[in-house]
């Protein structure tokens, strides 16, 4: 067999295999979105106090909570502390 019609038989032998590792990537890409949520965490998956993720329901609440308590008035702080002495720090 000749060098070229070697390399063709092995081009030809090797294009399947390419072609089927591109096509799981993108049907992995779309697994992954649904499947993420699903791994236990035992098993490298999310914990279950992990941040909810952007674009669902509960990270629109968390924010919207998250934004109301920077907006409140802090009021409740404890005064800062004076010294009463009368003779003032001491050195």
């Amino acid at each position: 067999m000749t060098y070229r019609a070697f390399r063709i038989s092995a081009l030809l032998c090797v294009l399947p295999f390419v072609c089927g590792l591109g096509g799981c990537a993108s049907v992995n890409s779309r697994l992954a979105a649904g499947m993420e949520d699903v791994v236990p965490e035992w098993a490298g998956g999310l914990p279950a106090d992990a941040p909810a993720r952007p674009g669902t329901a509960k990270y629109d609440q968390e924010m919207r909570d998250r934004e109301r308590e920077r907006l409140r008035p802090k009021t409740n702080d404890p005064a800062p502390a004076t010294n009463n002495n009368a003779t003032g720090a001491i050195h």
